[in-house]
């Protein structure tokens, strides 16, 4: 199992978005409350932003890997979750 970090801004709609994506991803697949799962806030944490190679939020990352970024889906929400419990 990998870290999964989302990158993204308060106030930001896509991040709201997601963020409703991941609550149902959740309730339909209880294993994956078993991911260790950082939101990171890019306004708030610019260095650690920096380290990475994004360019919209949301952006996932199952370790170092990108698996989404920008608008989301529920395609990508759940590919991100399933990239980080397969890990």
């Amino acid at each position: 199992m990998k870290e999964l970090k989302m990158f993204m801004f308060e106030g930001c709609p896509h991040c709201k978005r997601a963020e409703q994506m991941i609550e149902a991803l959740l309730a339909a697949h209880p294993e994956y409350k078993e991911v260790p799962f950082v939101r990171i806030d890019e306004k708030k944490e610019p260095e650690l932003a920096d380290k990475y190679d994004y360019y919209y939020v949301p952006c996932f990352f199952a370790g170092d890997e990108k698996i989404a970024e920008g608008a989301p889906t529920e395609e990508n929400v759940a590919k991100a979750f399933a990239a980080a419990y397969n890990g």
